[in-house]
């Protein structure tokens, strides 16, 4: 594990270390057999790129939407990394005008890669530009206003077109329809996989971790990469301060004081299961009045903590609202009724 010590020497002596740059960015995997997980996707994709090289052309456009964390942005720089392609990152929201796409846009070398992430935020008037440049090379672009406006097509360079997005369903269909190179969803990891990516973590952190400390933060990663990636960088900072080893006693305290139970529940989701059961009597409850109950917006509810507690079957959605499970009941060594248990049955 590297100490204050080692880090100021390394600073004396110039030796460049992973410290030394973005965490995340030194955590990356830079080739495909360091990408755990995602077999499917890697499967599709590495023909898509080999086919392309072969006939000497460039890889088509691909989107990537799934839930934050799972290895889209990972993705996009292995392509480029592996097809020795420039690329050029922005988001959705970045593109606010016409004129910041073509500036974009003309601006890329032959065969540059793009990689525009959140993409369901893009302006529509940005996304009807961008349906001429992916599917044919140019763009449109409306000069003066009134009778005297004019249209000047701009011939584009080609360009590979990788986008990302966590709202899938926020993507319009003539937008998606032009990702003639496939549109994969990201899937959650299993405890195995994210224990591999761990494992690599902590070697390239420099952080000797014990196998037992391993599986713990595994299993409390909530399936995500990012997570647990997040999860070993704290149980390091934990071990460093207290200058412990990276056993399962340290990194269970040092998950205690995030809050993170053996499940990976933190503490917006104790506060929503315990608000359920014990506010409401297990439910059903509906998102108003539990967002009210906890002080949290209605959105935050839903799309933060809901998904996760659904995903370990610990809440129901029902037409009349949320409710625990009886697996939630255990979670939090509470008793659920005969009554409620019947209403499950």
């Amino acid at each position: 594990m590297s100490s204050i010590t080692d880090i100021r020497q390394t600073q004396k002596t110039g030796e460049k270390r992973p410290e030394d740059s973005l965490l995340d960015r030194a955590l990356r995997p830079e080739n495909w057999d360091e990408y755990v997980g995602q077999k499917h996707i890697k499967d599709n994709v590495k023909i898509l790129l080999s086919a392309a090289v072969e006939r000497g052309h460039i890889p088509e456009h691909i989107l990537f939407y799934g839930p934050p964390g799972l290895g889209k942005t990972t993705l996009a720089h292995l392509i480029a990394h592996e097809t020795g392609r420039q690329m050029k990152i922005t988001s959705g929201p970045a593109i606010e005008k016409v004129g910041d796409l073509a500036s974009i846009l003309t601006n890329l070398a032959p065969g540059d890669i793009l990689f525009i992430d959140e993409i369901h935020r893009l302006n529509k008037m940005v996304e009807e530009v961008l349906y001429p440049a992916m599917e044919s090379g140019v763009i449109d672009i409306i000069i003066g206003k009134g009778p005297s406006a004019r249209t000047i097509q701009l011939d584009l360079p080609p360009f590979t077109l990788i986008a990302a997005t966590t709202r899938a369903a926020l993507v319009s269909s003539p937008l998606r329809s032009r990702f003639s190179g496939g549109v994969f969803r990201m899937e959650f990891y299993s405890n195995e996989e994210i224990a591999e990516i761990v494992k690599r973590s902590s070697k390239i952190l420099r952080a000797k971790l014990e196998q037992e400390a391993l599986r713990e933060i595994a299993k409390r990663s909530r399936f995500t990469p990012r997570t647990a990636n997040y999860l070993l960088k704290r149980c390091r900072d934990y071990a460093q301060v207290h200058k412990k080893p990276l056993n399962k006693e340290t990194v269970k305290k040092a998950l205690e004081m995030l809050s993170i139970d053996e499940l990976g529940l933190n503490a917006s989701d104790k506060k929503f299961l315990n608000t359920l059961i014990n506010k409401f009597g297990g439910g059903p409850v509906g998102l108003k009045t539990m967002a009210a109950a906890m002080s949290e917006e209605e959105a935050t509810v839903e799309e933060v903590i809901e998904p996760y507690l659904l995903q370990l079957g610990l809440i129901e959605r029902t037409a009349r609202g949320r409710r625990a499970t009886k697996k939630a009941y255990e979670h939090l060594g509470q008793k659920m009724s005969e009554e409620k248990q019947e209403k499950f049955l």
